[in-house]
C-alpha cells in the first residue's frame, strides 16, 4: 500500500510507476506516456527497442489493477507525436481502446501530441478540473488553484554512500504537483531546474515512493 500525501486537503497516493492515485475520486493520474517514441526515432535513423509502448501500457494497466481506479487522466504529451497514435501496433491499440471504452478516459492535450489520441476513444480535453484540482499538460505559474501536471518530466539525484542515485519524483509545492513521466523511454530534468522551480510558485518538495516508504527531499530554490 502507497503512502499519501496531503494536498489541496485531499488524500493522494503517489505509485512508485510515477502515477498518482486519488481514491476520493477512484481517480489514476499519470503524465507524458510518450507511446510510440521509438518509432518516432526510427524514422530518423535512430534506432530504439520497438516495444516502448507496449512496456508503457503494461505498467500501466498493473497500476490500474493494483489501485482498482474507474478513472484515468493522461495529463498530456500521451503520445511522442501527432502520428503515433496511426503507427500503434494492432495489441496495443487494441488493449487501449478496450481500456477507453471500459473506463472514465480523459486524455489532456500535450505540445507533443494535441489531440491525436482521440481517435482512440475516450475523451480530450485541453485541461479540466475535478474535484477542487485543475488539470493541464503544464503548469501555470501564478494560478493559485491547486493544480496537476506533467510536462517536465522531474527527477531528482541524491547521494548515499558516495553513490549518486536518481528517480523520478513528483515535485510538489503548496499549490502545484508536477508528476514525473511514465513512459518507457521517458528522460528526465533535474527537479531543482530553474525552469520547473520558477513555475512553482513556492518552496519545492520531491517525493519519490519507494516500496511503502514515501521519501522526502526539500529543493533549494
Amino acid at each position: 500500500m502507497s503512502v499519501s500525501l496531503s494536498f489541496a486537503g485531499e488524500s493522494l497516493r503517489p505509485q512508485p510507476c510515477g502515477a498518482l492515485h486519488w481514491p476520493a475520486f477512484d481517480t489514476l493520474f499519470v503524465a507524458d506516456l510518450h507511446f510510440e517514441k521509438a518509432s518516432a526515432f526510427a524514422r530518423f535513423g535512430r534506432l530504439l527497442p520497438p516495444h516502448d509502448s507496449a512496456d508503457t501500457l503494461a505498467c500501466l494497466i498493473d497500476a490500474l489493477e493494483a489501485t482498482g481506479a474507474r478513472r484515468i487522466v493522461c495529463l498530456g504529451d500521451s503520445f511522442h507525436d501527432r502520428g503515433g497514435p496511426d503507427r500503434l501496433p494492432a495489441g496495443p491499440r487494441a488493449a487501449i481502446k478496450s481500456l477507453t471504452a471500459s473506463l472514465d478516459w480523459l486524455w489532456i492535450t500535450g505540445n507533443h501530441d494535441e489531440a491525436a489520441a482521440a481517435s482512440l476513444g475516450g475523451r480530450v480535453m485541453t485541461e479540466a478540473r475535478i474535484g477542487p484540482l485543475t488539470l493541464r499538460h503544464e503548469a501555470v505559474p501564478g494560478d493559485p488553484a491547486p493544480e496537476l501536471s506533467g510536462h517536465f518530466h522531474p527527477k531528482v539525484a541524491v547521494h548515499i554512500r558516495g553513490r549518486r542515485i536518481v528517480r523520478r519524483c513528483f515535485a510538489v509545492s503548496a499549490t502545484k504537483i508536477i508528476l514525473p513521466a511514465y513512459g518507457a523511454f521517458t528522460g528526465g530534468l533535474d527537479v531543482a531546474d530553474p525552469a520547473i522551480t520558477s513555475v512553482m510558485d513556492g518552496p519545492v518538495m520531491a517525493y519519490v515512493q519507494e516500496g511503502h516508504h514515501l521519501l522526502r527531499f526539500p529543493i533549494a530554490a
